[in-house]
């Protein structure tokens, strides 16, 4: 089992920025990658970025250029900065981990609002 524990979201403004952090604990030493993903209220869940254990990073279209995935694996902690915040980008945002089987933390809101 691994525990996901989000953190970071709250309220910005639009072009603000602010930094998610994902902390796994658990059987972390199974983990292939890790990710982020979002929902908006009557949207599916969208994928955002993943990174691996071997620090290669993946992203949508849709926040590349805008959002950067990376890990410190001392801490076992996997972080999104996102820059140019709009308010399509307001959701809940998850994280992800993989190994046999796919975990998810219990997600964090993000609201871009003036």
């Amino acid at each position: 089992q691994v525990q996901l524990a989000e953190s970071g979201g709250g309220l910005v403004q639009p072009g603000g920025s602010l930094r998610l952090s994902c902390a796994a604990s658990g059987s972390i030493f199974a983990i292939n990658a890790m990710g982020w993903y979002r929902q908006a209220p009557g949207k599916e869940r969208e994928f955002l970025a993943r990174i691996t254990t071997g620090g290669g990073a993946y992203y949508a279209e849709s926040v590349k250029g805008r959002f950067t995935i990376s890990q410190n694996n001392a801490k076992n902690t996997v972080y999104l900065q996102m820059n140019s915040l709009n308010s399509e980008d307001t959701a809940v945002y998850y994280c992800n981990a993989v190994s046999t089987y796919a975990f998810w933390g219990q997600g964090t809101q993000v609201t871009v609002s003036s």
